[in-house]
């Protein structure tokens, strides 16, 4: 069996002009990197922006587990099969970053035979975004710090600096440093630390920004640092904005690839969904649905964190009204939250799957809660009994929902026809779709109406310092901004262990902040951290390049 890696070795790519021939994109309208990848330009974007938008169809899942789900990999596949039933569609995903790429996760570029390519240079720096997210993101410290060693005239404590470094690797020896040290030439010590660059608030800010100007301004609000009366400082007051958004300038514009059977994908951002907002650009999508009579397009992790950011953030602040989604589950990953360990998930156990299925349910209601119609795509393995996948069909049909099975992974486009017969049909009929609660809602009844109507808890407790950042954040005026959770992605509650569907449980919060750039306020709970480490045996060291160049140990 090849590995993901030896499948994309052995594709045959279309140059990228071709690719974007098939959705109506002149060569003009292409700004190249190499003959396999482009970014998309601006004035691709005007010339398109008095067109209707197709359908757009969200791709989800369960609670992520070790034994996988392969959202990607559906995602991937659906945008091929939709060509084959002669469907004009167009895929938008996320940029990978180096820190799972090198860590434990592998990439974010689907896998067998429903890959986007070229996979190695996707995963690997592709067009350089991350990069200038990472400088943009660092300049503006470099300036805070600066500002300090220059005479401090804005007057900030240099004690309440909640805008940190970041870089685009885990390495968690970063997450608390001690910077200015060596002497006055070497500025003024004190506390700060490295997040991961897919968690920085410049991320989020390319992500939701609408055009360049709207970037610079939202890079203008980023509240940097804080006076010694606690007011807010910002990037514009810094006078770092306009820089920052100079390093961007490419960066913003979507870039376009092609998936193994040569259909095209936007691929844009890549904010985690467990400390961040999880969704690729909203330009990408905007530019997706305008290019496409459907866009498919996913949200990282589960249904609870991606799906819901996707939703009360994304959706809010884009203006995007969803017409579907397609809720991937495996077999493997409800018997694990039935409780069965991962070596023994090869093995049928029908009362393991009745346990944890009633994740898959959760999810499903969930979804019904934004009027949106739902489909559920069972992610085949080769150990999947038929008695197992009765079940799920059975308990699907119980909730009214559609259930299709997906074999993407082994079959790519072919494998996925008859889930993107169902998805089309489902998308044409659309829903109503209308966020979870409404802007005029305080902090603190937002995220009680996350926690107990999408995870299912009972209440939510904060510690001293998040009642105090909640209230200094309303005083301020930031109450009206939607909230980002910060969660584990294995459990619905804040609790890594509790599988299943949990119930009774009570969220802690220990930390809130705000994004002003972005425009929300970001809750963490549990021991989420926004900087990750590497495992005991990181894939970096199983990666390698041959003398004849050649790539090996990547996925």
């Amino acid at each position: 069996m090849l590995s993901d890696i030896e499948i994309a070795q052995r594709a045959k790519m279309l140059p990228i002009n071709k690719v974007a021939q098939s959705i109506g994109i002149t060569e003009d309208e292409l700004e190249f990197y190499g003959k396999y990848k482009a970014k998309l330009s601006e004035s691709l974007e005007k010339r398109l922006s008095g067109k209707e938008d197709g359908k757009l169809i969200l791709v989800t899942a369960i609670n992520p587990t070790p034994a996988g789900e392969g959202k990607t990999t559906t995602t991937v596949g659906l945008g091929q099969a939709f060509a084959k039933i002669g469907k004009k569609a167009v895929i938008a995903l996320r940029e990978p970053s180096l820190g799972p790429v090198m860590g434990v996760k592998g990439g974010a570029a689907g896998g067998g035979y429903s890959q986007v390519v070229p996979m190695e240079d996707i995963n690997l720096h592709f067009t350089g975004d991350m990069h200038a997210i990472t400088a943009a993101n660092n300049l503006l410290c470099a300036v805070i710090d600066n500002h300090i060693q220059q005479g401090n005239s804005l007057n900030i404590d240099t004690r309440n600096i909640p805008f940190k470094r970041v870089l685009d690797m885990n390495d968690r020896a970063l997450r608390n440093i001690v910077v200015g040290l060596g002497g006055r030439v070497n500025g003024v010590p004190r506390e700060d630390g490295f997040m991961i660059t897919v968690a920085s608030e410049v991320m989020a800010i390319l992500c939701l920004a609408l055009d360049l100007q709207d970037l610079k301004e939202r890079l203008g609000n980023i509240i940097a640092a804080y006076d010694t009366d606690g007011n807010p400082i910002t990037a514009r007051d810094l006078g770092a904005n306009g820089a920052m958004a100079l390093l961007l300038k490419d960066a913003i514009k979507p870039n376009l690839v092609q998936t193994l059977e040569n259909t095209p994908c936007i691929m844009h951002g890549g904010p985690f969904a467990n400390i961040a907002h999880g969704c690729n650009s909203i330009r990408a999508t905007k530019l997706a649905l305008k290019l496409g009579d459907y866009c498919i397009t996913e949200a990282g992790f589960g249904a609870d964190l991606g799906a819901e950011k996707f939703f009360d953030i994304k959706c809010r602040l884009g203006g995007l009204n969803p017409d579907a989604v397609v809720l991937v589950a495996t077999v493997r990953a409800l018997k694990y939250n039935g409780g069965v360990l991962k070596a023994d998930l090869q093995k049928e156990n029908l009362p393991a799957l009745e346990k944890g299925i009633a994740n898959l349910g959760a999810h499903i209601e969930n979804i019904k809660k934004y009027n949106i119609p739902c489909v559920v795509a069972i992610n085949t393995f080769d150990t999947d009994t038929e008695s197992e996948l009765d079940f799920v069909f059975e308990y699907c049909k119980s909730l009214g929902i559609e259930c299709a099975l997906s074999r993407a992974f082994a079959k790519g486009g072919e494998g996925a026809v008859e889930l993107a017969e169902i998805v089309a049909k489902t998308a044409d009929r659309g829903g109503s779709f209308a966020p979870l609660y409404d802007d005029s809602l305080s902090i603190k009844e937002k995220i009680y109406t996350i926690v107990t109507k999408i995870y299912g808890g009972k209440d939510v407790t904060y510690t001293p310092g998040a009642e105090k950042s909640i209230a200094k954040l309303s005083q301020l005026g930031f109450s009206s901004m939607p909230v980002c959770m910060a969660k584990t992605q294995y459990s619905l509650s804040d609790n890594p262990a509790l599988l299943g569907r949990p119930k009774d449980f009570t969220v802690t919060v220990r930390e809130v902040r705000v994004s002003a750039g972005a425009g929300f306020i970001v809750a963490l709970t549990g021991d989420i951290m926004t900087m990750p480490g590497l495992p005991k045996v990181p894939s970096a060291c199983k990666i390698d390049i041959l003398e004849s160049g050649e790539i090996t140990g990547l996925f």
